[in-house]
């Protein structure tokens, strides 16, 4: 287990490298494709945004999950949201092919934070999507398919909670993720059940002020599992922090938020 710690030490390090990476410029604007996804009550296909860095690779690939708001932006729906377009092109700067794979658009249906009722939950059809998108990525020549992580932010985050637990171990001669980083995930449910694990190194990235995921479950997480899991809290952010150029505002009629009154604040 000291081994895991040292990789969430490592996780740590490689998230300080990604915020002091400035955006790139458009050569690593993403492509839009399709991806086999092959689970119980799937579309067909998954449709996804692709960031690849210049060069020949192999490279190593991170799978990124978006949040209940989804992939696109609020006004451009052609468009990624500013959040992932920043990150998908930060990480390819440095090296990473980034997929984005869309849960919510390619089953027809829009943001999700208002609805209660979801047909697409993080702990079902969202790990579906993200090992399809692994599975996908390990068909690439220019993919490591042994050094592929897992990114999420909020839902998306969740999903990575999920996606991590040993029962969800890929089969036998599928190579696994190597590592995962969740963004303010939610982590209530999985606290309150007791038995959550990870297979593989954690690194959770909160504010200590976020209102909408709260962070205690999250350290609860972190403290039972101390050898896979790493928390890096940060006083008075809130919610969707990382989120450049998004100014601090109240959220109403959200489904889940941390006190029930269906308020939050993200920054």
């Amino acid at each position: 287990m000291a081994i895991q710690a040292k990789h969430c030490a490592a996780l740590a390090g490689l998230f300080a490298l990604w915020l002091a990476q400035p955006a790139a410029a458009a050569d690593q604007a993403p492509d839009l494709i399709r991806i086999p996804a092959d689970g119980k009550n799937e579309p067909a296909t998954l449709d996804a945004m692709l960031f690849r860095p210049q060069g020949q690779g192999p490279f190593p690939a991170i799978v990124a999950m978006h949040g209940c708001s989804g992939l696109w932006s609020s006004k451009n729906k052609t468009e990624l949201s500013p959040r992932h377009a920043d990150w998908g092109q930060r990480l390819a700067a440095v090296g990473y092919v980034v997929i984005f794979p869309d849960s919510f658009g390619s089953r027809g249906l829009g943001p999700q934070c208002k609805n209660g009722d979801r047909d697409v939950e993080p702990y079902r059809e969202r790990v579906e999507d993200a090992n399809a998108a692994r599975r996908y990525l390990q068909t690439l020549p220019y993919v490591k398919p042994d050094a592929i992580a897992l990114l999420g932010w909020s839902n998306g985050g969740s999903t990575v909670l999920y996606t991590v637990r040993p029962k969800d171990r890929p089969k036998a001669g599928s190579p696994d993720f190597r590592a995962a980083v969740a963004f303010y995930p939610g982590c209530r449910a999985p606290a309150e059940k007791g038995d959550w694990a990870t297979r593989v190194p954690l690194l959770i990235v909160m504010g200590d002020a976020d209102d909408w995921t709260p962070a205690a479950p999250c350290k609860a997480l972190a403290d039972a599992n101390a050898d896979s899991v790493k928390l890096i809290l940060y006083p008075g952010a809130y919610h969707d922090f990382d989120n450049e150029g998004q100014t601090l505002h109240e959220l109403h009629g959200l489904a889940y938020t941390a006190n029930g009154d269906g308020v939050a604040q993200p920054d």
